[in-house]
């Protein structure tokens, strides 16, 4: 073979690489397109959605908490005292 052929050769190879190389390129645009950049939205829009309902949740276990301390104030003192009691107690130990 002689240095015109193999420079060919390899000139063709590196041709038909660079071509493939578009190809794949092209692939993993259209993919990205079609399924990922929709799913990631969907996966945003699922985990907004799931903050909301756990912020709605909070607000309203917080409401009822007030108004438990409000209706029941010396209730909610003693539990508070118990609550500090037992856990000092599990923090000495």
């Amino acid at each position: 073979m002689s240095y015109k052929q193999i420079s060919e050769t390899v000139e063709s190879h590196g041709q038909d690489a660079a071509e493939e190389l578009a190809r794949l390129r092209s692939q993993v645009e259209t993919l990205m397109n079609e399924r990922v950049t929709p799913m990631l939205s969907s996966v945003a829009s699922s985990a907004e959605h799931a903050a909301k309902v756990a912020t709605d949740e909070v607000r309203h276990q917080t409401e009822r908490l007030t108004d438990a301390v409000q209706d029941k104030p010396l209730a909610a003192i003693g539990v508070a005292a118990l609550a500090g009691f037992v856990l000092a107690a599990l923090l000495r130990r």
